[in-house]
This record gives structure tokens, sequence and C-alpha cells, in this order.
């Protein structure tokens, strides 16, 4: 083996040695879905400046939502119950007190100034008076500003003053202003006097109460940026403040009416039955690469294999919850992490084909070093899509950026190190090098070979393509407008209705029983003494007795012990930040593809992407389906396949113009269209055996899911090829901008013109 070769294996030997290991010995944090959790209700009041309305307890709810995600609680579930009440479920809590503890504290903070020790409050009856730190009565100012001007808030331990763990402050502009003049005024008397003092006050109580320094003067005070909190914390208390500062205060006081621990959304027998249709799936997936690429395929299916236990022990590392549907994209991965491994593959056939008398070897490396920049691209626009998702999105959005760049970066390292070592180690056989139907690399390939034979040209005429696929979102369209689209509980709200059964019955018996009686979108859960809850969209109350018959005929006795109107889980607040999200991580992709390719090609695959989604959302209401968080999830999964695919045929197209810039560009996207047709076929049959098994054998929870990626995938293969490419036709007719520059092809290095054992002659 090479020096390379065996950095290579040493480094995948020690990562798969790693990711074993944290699989082996730290559990999964898993979802309500798949393990219940705790649910605790909270009863929003009145305060002396706020009512307690449908209005500020959504407000209250996304100033919660914010808090959960503080805590390291992912996947968390939010709903307004009536016009006051709140009910939050938390999977996989570990400590319900402290998370009740942290959720319920209504976080008003505000900056005073300290007017003397003890005595009456302010001038005018204005201000109050609160024990310090220790205790000592002082007289506070009214509040100069509050927590609301705080722009951010961290913990951190401060060695050098002495100080032990500080929170720091950073304001926003207006609020900078404010605590520069309380401070100013502060600094304005001698040191060691008690009006040199700020007080912090949370909810009524002085938390810090720090002299200003000696070496601020009278009137300047302290700028927004250097501002900490000291108060003898522990390294949790610092945390904790920081969370609660940054969650920001509650609009009005909540109060924990109902705290116990629920069931599972999910039964045994539906997550069994999804995780069969996962194993099926992926060994189908394994099967199909090894019968197409034989040898090289077998090996990049172990590196699969290695793909998904790396991604795995990254994501249990972590801490990040697993959900169902979180875990049959995480199943969905594997089979799109197949295509690093078919384009390397598709390109070293090539290669070989290309340039008779060359080496098995050669031709591998060549296709690694060609496939790279396709990889780089596609993988690099991902990795900017769920950067941005992580950190402008919050809830389920949050946690789908953070699995999306889990897998893209483990699907990397697979391709890049675990198959590559293995197919060079492979490649150094001369048995494997002179078989030809061993290897895999050598043979065309049907695909390729029929393509060679028929001679398409597909691109000759572009305004064709772009009129079929403006007919696909009229038809979309039209859906969306005359069918509507059939929204979620999640979405809309809707009812939330609790039943005591005089015989015990599990979750999948009571969801048949509902599915039976039409109501197939209702989500079922077990509360605290075997209750069943049931929560689902508009209800009137002949739906609600036929819903409590059909339980009835399980249950034996059916008594209703709650019955209340519920607001969406996906809020306004949460819908908002995932559309910034995406609308941003679309402008930022653009942006890159412009860059790196072409403003031309960068317009054309964004274009495409919103052709796919139109079209997915179109074909969700033409066919009456739910459009829930699962879909939402779905969408973005699809978003990222249709950048990525658009990518792989741009490089193609890019490369292929630099070497014949005099030629037409529609016969140059002709060919590089034919060249990526094996690969896109192949990655996408990978996709659709997974799939196919989920749908088919992962029950109804997942039934949804997998047929938005399925509705999704199709249309992204198509649009990458016969939307984006001819789009980018039209649009290069009116650029002026030249052709690429050609690439300069690589010096020889220290190798060249040595013999190779295995070569038959060749040079590399």
């Amino acid at each position: 083996m090479t020096r390379t070769t065996t950095v290579r294996a040493v480094l995948a030997a020690a990562v798969l040695l790693v990711s074993v290991l944290i699989t082996l010995t730290m559990s999964p944090r898993l979802g309500l879905d798949l393990q219940g959790g705790t649910r605790m209700v909270l009863q929003a009041e009145d305060s002396d400046t706020a009512k307690a309305d449908r209005e500020s307890t959504d407000r209250t709810l996304e100033v919660l939502r914010r808090r959960i995600d503080s805590l390291g609680v992912t996947e968390p579930t939010l709903t307004r119950s009536g016009e006051d009440r709140i009910i939050v479920e938390l999977p996989d809590v570990q400590d319900p007190r402290k998370a009740a503890e942290v959720i319920g504290k209504t976080a008003q903070l505000t900056f005073h100034a300290v007017r003397g020790p003890g005595g009456p409050a302010a001038e005018g009856g204005k201000g109050l008076t609160l024990p310090d730190e220790q205790g000592r009565e002082l007289a506070l100012g009214p509040a100069a500003l509050s927590g609301a001007g705080v722009k951010e808030a961290s913990a951190s331990f401060d060695a050098q003053q002495g100080a032990g763990w500080t929170v720091s402050l950073d304001f926003h502009k207006d609020a900078g202003r404010d605590w520069a003049r309380l401070t100013g005024e502060a600094a304005c008397h001698p040191v060691q006097d008690e009006r040199r003092r700020v007080a912090i006050v949370l909810d009524q109580r002085v938390i810090s109460s720090p002299q200003v320094s000696p070496a601020v003067s009278c009137g300047t005070g302290l700028p927004s940026g250097s501002t900490q909190i000291t108060g003898s914390f522990s390294a949790d208390e610092a945390r904790e403040l920081a969370l609660l500062i940054e969650g920001g205060a509650l609009p009005v006081p909540v109060e924990i009416v109902e705290q116990r621990t629920v069931g599972p959304t999910l039964g045994a027998a539906a997550i069994d039955a999804s995780a069969r249709a996962a194993l099926i799936g992926a060994a189908a997936t394994a099967l199909f690469i090894t019968v197409v690429y034989r040898l090289f395929g077998a090996l990049a299916a172990v590196a699969l294999g290695a793909y998904g236990v790396i991604s795995y022990a990254a994501l249990v590392g972590l801490g990040v919850t697993l959900t169902l549907p979180g875990l049959a994209g995480f199943v969905l991965a594997i089979g799109m992490a197949v295509d690093a491994n078919v384009l390397v593959f598709e390109r070293a056939r090539e290669e070989y084909a290309g340039r008779p008398g060359r080496s098995l070897r050669s031709s591998l490396t060549a296709g690694f070093k060609g496939a790279w920049s396709a990889v780089a691209d596609s993988n690099v626009t991902t990795l900017i899509a769920a950067g941005l998702l992580f950190f402008l999105g919050s809830g389920p959005v949050k946690g789908f950026g953070v699995t999306l760049a889990i897998g893209v970066l483990a699907s990397m390292f697979s391709a890049l190190v675990i198959a590559r070592a293995l197919t060079e180690i492979a490649a150094r056989s001369r048995f494997v090098a002179d078989f030809r139907g061993v290897n895999g690399i050598a043979i065309p390939g049907r695909v390729r070979t029929w393509l060679t034979r028929r001679d398409p040209q597909p691109m000759r005429f572009p305004r064709r393509w772009l009129t079929v696929s403006a007919l696909l979102i009229a038809v979309a369209v039209a859906g969306i407008v005359v069918r509507g689209v059939n929204f979620g509980v999640e979405f809309t709200g809707g009812r939330l209705v609790e039943y005591s059964t005089s015989r015990p019955v599990d979750v999948e018996t009571a969801r048949s029983a509902l599915a039976g009686a039409g109501f197939g979108d209702a989500e079922v859960t077990t509360a605290g003494g075997g209750d069943i809850s049931v929560r689902t969209g508009d209800l009137d109350n002949d739906d609600e007795h036929a819903l409590r018959a059909a339980l009835a005929t399980e249950g034996g006795e059916t008594t209703k012990v709650r019955d209340e109107l519920i607001g969406p889980s996906l809020g306004d607040e949460l819908r908002r930040n995932a559309l910034v999200a995406l609308a941003i991580a679309v402008l930022v992709q653009l942006g890159y593809l412009a860059i790196r390719f072409r403003w031309t090609f960068a317009v054309a695959s964004v274009g495409a992407l919103v052709h796919d989604v139109i079209i997915l959302i179109g074909a969700f209401a033409w066919l009456g389906r739910t459009v829930d968080g699962i879909f939402l999830a779905a969408l973005l999964t699809v978003i990222g396949y249709s950048v990525n695919d658009s990518v792989v045929v741009f490089d193609r197209v890019r490369e292929l113009w630099a070497k014949a810039r005099r030629k037409p560009l529609a016969e140059v996207a002709n060919r590089a269209v034919l060249q990526t047709v094996p690969r896109t076929v192949n990655t996408g049959m990978g996709a659709l055996f997974i799939l196919t098994a989920l749908a088919v054998l992962g029950g109804d929870s997942l039934e949804d899911f997998a047929l938005a990626l399925l509705i999704g995938i199709v249309v992204g293969t198509y649009s990458s090829v016969m939307t984006a490419v001819p789009a980018a036709l039209l649009l290069e007719a009116t650029s002026k901008v030249p052709p690429p520059a050609r690439t300069r092809a690589p010096r020889a290095g220290k190798g060249a013109g040595r013999r190779d054992p295995h070569d038959n002659g060749a040079r590399v």
C-alpha cells in the first residue's frame, strides 16, 4: 500500500472504533413518538402590566420555546390550549422538576440605580427596597432598562479576575446607551459609596449589585459589550441565568397546574415495522450497488454500513433527539450517501473506457480526482442550508439542520476516506485488475451502453422541456387553489380529548380503531393512569361522539376526562423563522453557486428547486394528504436533494465547456447530461429502494413521509436535467460572460513514467 492509502485506512479504522464504542456505551435520546416523555400544563395568569389572553399566551409560548431550546431539549411540542393554557411535552427529560423550575420562571430582568442603604424608596415613591446578595436592604430607583434590551447573554468562567462564573451581557443599541447613562451616573459618586452600585434584579430579587469600576469616569459609563453579572454563581446557575436572560421575560406569569408522564405516540408494532422496512430498503440498496459495480460496489456497500455507524454515533454523542421521521431520514441518507461513490465509479468507468490501456488503479485515482469538485460543491451547498436552518430556525427545523449536517459530513468521510481506502487496496490485486467482470469499473454499464448506442439529443429543443415544467407547475398551482392545502393540527390547531377506558388499550390498537372510523390523522398517546389522549384537527360534537364510540369498541366503557381546544404547535414565530432561514439559505446557495459556477447556472438551479417545491405541495393538495411537521421534514430533504442533483450536472457542463469553448453550449450541455445520466439513475434507485420499503412496510406513521420523498426525488431528478439545464441554456443566450477558462492539466509528479506492475503496459 502507498503511504496515503495507509493513512486513510488507519484514520477510517480509528473513527470506526470510536463510533462503535459510542454506539455500544451510550444510549440515544428518543423523542415523544418513540418513548414518550413529560407533559406539563401551564396556566397563564394576569399581571400588573398584561392580561392573560390569547395574544399574550401565544407570545409566552414562543418565549418558552426559546428557553427549552436553550435547555438542550430538542424536538419539544408546545401548544396553546384554550385562551390561557400551554401544553408542554418534553421528550427524554432527565430532571422534570429542574425543567419545570426554569420554564416557569417569569424572568423579569431590570437594572436599577442604587439610591442608598435601606430606608425609604426613591423620591416620589418611585422605586423599591430589596435586600442585596448579603441580605442588606438597598433603596433602588425605578428601572432604567429591562432584560428586553439585552442582545446576547453568555456564561463564562473568569479565572483572571477571580470572579468565578459570570454572565456577560451585550445590549441592543438603544439599551446600550441607557446602560452607559446608568453606569455613568453611578460613577459620579465616590468609591465605596452605595450609590456607585448598580442593582440587577431578576423577578424582584437582587442577583448582583456590583460597584462601577474606579476606572470609569463620571458621565462616561460602561460600553455595551463589557458588562458582567457576578454573584458567586455555580456553573449551572450561570448557564441557567444566561438562558433565562437570552430567552426573554415571559409576558405574563405562568403556573404549572399539571405534570405527568405520557407514553409514545407510536406503538411498538409501528416502530418494528419501520425498522424492518429500513433494513430491507438498506439491504436492497447495498445489493443494487453490488450488482451494478461488482466488487467495488460491494466495498462501497461496506463503506455505507460504516457511514451508518459513524453518523448514528455522532447523533448519539451530540445528544440529538431521535424521532421516527428523523430515523427514517437517517436511513434515507444512507441511500443518498451512495451518490459520492456512484460519481466516482462512473467517472472511473469513463476514464477506463476513454483511454485504452489505462490501468485500473490510475482510472480509479482519476475517478476520485474528477468527481471531487462535484462532491465538494454539492455537499457545501447542503451544509450551507443545514447551518442556516440550525442558526436561524427553531424547534424541529433546528433539529433537522443538525441531522442534515451530520449526514453530509459522515457521507463525505465514508466515500472519500473509507471507500477510497478499500477500493485502492483492492485495485492493487492482479486478479481484480485483470478480470473485467470482477472489479465493476472495466465494464461500461447498461445505461451508458444504451445511451452511447442511441445518442439522444434532449437539449436540442430546451423550450419544450421548460414548457413541460411550466405545465406541471400550473397543474400543481391549480391543485393548491382548487383543492386547497390540508394543513395538519401542528399548523392549524384543533382539539385535544382525553378518555378513560374500562379495559386497557395500547396506542397501536387505538390508532387502528380511529383510522377505521375515519380519523386516520389523529395523534394518539397514553397518559397517566392508562388514559388515552387524542389530538386531532377540527372536531365537532358529532365527530367527537363517533371518535368515542370507535375507542369503546376496543376499550369498553369510555368516559371523557378532558376536552380542550388547542392552538398550533408549529406557531407563527416558528413558521416565520423557518421561512426566513430557508429564504436566506437559498440566497446564500445562489451566491455560492454564482461564484463557483456562473450566475446563469445558479439561477437555473434555484429555479429548479422552486419548481420541485411547488409540484410537491401541489401533489399533496390534489391527493388530499396532510401537510404537517413530517411533511416539512420531507420538503427540506427534497430541497437539499434538488440542489445536489443540479450541482452535479452543472459541474460536468462547466468541465466540458472549458475544454471545448468554441462548441455551441447546447451541444456541450447535451453531452454533459448524457454523461451524468448513469449516475443520476443509479443514485435515484438507491434512494427509491429505501423509500418504497418505508411506504409499503413502514405503516401509516411513515406513509405520507415516504410518499412525499418519493414524489420529491422523482421530480427533483427530472428537474435537475430537464428544467435546470434548459433554463441555463436560455439564460446563457442573453449573457455576455465568456465561456469558462480551460483548466490546466496537472503536471506529472515524481512517479511519472514509472512502470506499474499491474498496468499491462500503461503508464501512471
